[in-house]
Parts: structure tokens; sequence; C-alpha cells
């Protein structure tokens, strides 16, 4: 079996694993996209929570089995909690993941966003601007999505080649791949595996929904709906990804 051929077969495992255990996925998510983000989850048959309110964030935080961490919508209130939610992610060694929404807009949200990257992440995912400005981080799973998603951690990359341009004129199907990659993390240990399966399922589904689209609008329902029946087998089928040492 070649590199690529086990990273599938380990994505069509990982799904069936997410349907079977139904992990909770702790999200600190931007306001714009809770629900979407949500129903994305729950289509996986991944339990999410959204609560960022900082007197309960910590009890919510140790009651997933992993964390998101969006910095879309940000304000100190989402600040103080997420410092909370993170500090909880660390000290139990639940999979957490970073999703630095605009950094390269503000730079406090880039300081911000530098500051949690240095605390140690299980995975950064950004577009190519916010990843770009990002730079290197030793150790973290860096996670490029766009029209082919490349996914790095240490010399290794793996680009996912699945998706459909009618995914960007969706709001938050960016922030939904990181919440679905803190899924994968919740069920599967290794980390470039774990990413790979959460972007071949949101690629996959994203094709599928395409054929039978008219536009964004019906995209978006018909995404959904190709989330929650997307099969282990489809994967197997669909899957188009390759790989390069760096």
């Amino acid at each position: 079996m070649t590199d690529t051929a086990h990273f599938v077969e380990n994505a069509a495992t990982s799904l069936a694993l997410v349907r079977q255990r139904r992990p909770r996925v702790h999200c600190l998510m931007n306001t714009v996209v809770q629900k979407f983000v949500a129903d994305g989850l729950a289509a996986v048959a991944a339990v999410p929570s959204m609560t960022s309110a900082p007197e309960e964030v910590e009890a919510f935080a140790r009651r997933a089995d992993s964390l998101v961490v969006n910095l879309g919508t940000l304000d100190e209130v989402r600040r103080t909690a997420i410092r909370l939610a993170t500090a909880v992610a660390r000290d139990v060694d639940k999979p957490w993941i970073v999703d630095p929404v605009h950094c390269d807009y503000s730079p406090s949200r880039l300081a911000f966003a530098r500051e949690l990257i240095a605390s140690g992440p299980s995975g950064v995912r950004g577009n190519a601007s916010e990843m770009e400005i990002i730079g290197e981080v030793d150790g973290v799973l860096k996670i490029k999505t766009g029209p082919i998603d490349e996914l790095t951690l240490d010399r290794h990359t793996i680009r996912v080649e699945n998706g459909h341009p009618l995914m960007a004129q969706v709001t938050g199907t960016g922030c939904l791949s990181g919440a679905l990659i803190a899924a994968f993390m919740a069920v599967e240990p290794d980390r470039l595996k774990a990413a790979t399966g959460a972007l071949l399922t949101s690629g996959i589904a994203a094709e599928i929904a395409a054929e039978r689209s008219s536009g964004p609008g019906t995209f978006e329902a018909l995404f959904r709906d190709a989330l929650a029946a997307l099969r282990p087998e489809d994967i197997i089928a669909n899957a188009r990804i390759s790989h390069a040492e760096g």
C-alpha cells in the first residue's frame, strides 16, 4: 500500500469512527457561522457545543473530546474564554485547533494568534493569506485550505485536491473544516492523518453536493445532506491526494 493509499484508508476508517463514537467538539466559533458549523458537525454525528461564556467554558472544554478555537468576531470576553478553554485542553491533553480568521487584517489579532500557537495547539488551519503571515511554526501541523489543501507537519506535506469552487461562495466552509479536523483528531491520534481525513470528507461531500446544486444557496443545504450521507467507501472511491517530502 502506498503512502497516499494508507492515508485514504485511514480517512475512511476515521469517518466511521466519528459516526460510531460521536465525539464532543467544543467550538469557540465566530458568531457568523455558529449554526452552519454546528449543523456540519452534527451531519457527521459529532456533538457540538458553542458557549464562550468565561464562567462555564472550562467545564464545557473539560467534557469535550476536542476543541476548535476560531478568532472571528473576536472581543475581550472571547479572548478570556479562549485562554481558559485552551488551558484546559493543554492540561488534560485534548487535541485543539486554532483557526486564525483574518489575522492578516489586524495586528492585535495576529499577536493573539501567535500567542495561542506558541502554546502548542494540535494544528493551525487558515487560508493562504492567513497561513503566510503566520509563517513557520515548529512542531505544529499547518493546514492551508483553498482550491488545493496543503497539510504540513515537519517535513511531510499532504495535498488534498477534493473540493469545489462553490465552497468559497458559502460563508463558513473553512470554519467548518477546522471543526471537522477537531472531530477527527478526537478519534485518530495521528494529527496529519486525522486532518487529511477531515478535509477529504468535506471535499468529497462538496463535490457530491455541487453535482446537484444550482448555486450557492442550494449547495449549502446539499452539502450538509452530502456530509450526512457520506460513506467510508465514498472516500476510498473519490479521494485525490498526493504526498511530498519537504
